[in-house]
């Protein structure tokens, strides 16, 4: 019963919140034209349901190379990185292979 009085209560919190901003005339300008283009959208792309579709095929692409880019460039600098802890290594071997060889 708690949880549908906290949901209850965030729900009137923000309608009165969001109304109470609506007092701004700059508010209420910028939200109606909010409201107009998102509405023009809204139609046009219920009229034009290809475009929509060839729209989100776009932008999943470009999310796709973007992320193909970002894991190699990733991939590759901890190959860098395996290799130089790699060198490191080697040379504290070979220092390490002196030392002993020194003591003999």
């Amino acid at each position: 019963m708690q949880n549908n009085k906290l949901v209850y209560g965030i729900i009137i919190g923000a309608l009165v919140g969001g109304l109470t901003t609506l007092f701004d005339r700059e508010t209420r300008s910028t939200t109606k034209m909010q409201y107009f283009n998102t509405k023009r959208k809204t139609n046009y792309y219920l009229k034009h349901p290809s475009e929509a579709v060839r729209k989100a095929r776009v932008a999943c692409n470009q999310f796709n190379d973007t992320f193909n880019s970002s894991a190699d460039t990733a991939i590759n600098t901890l190959e860098q990185v395996e290799q130089t802890i790699d060198k490191m290594q080697n040379k504290k071997d070979e220092g390490l292979k002196r030392i002993e060889t020194n003591e003999e």
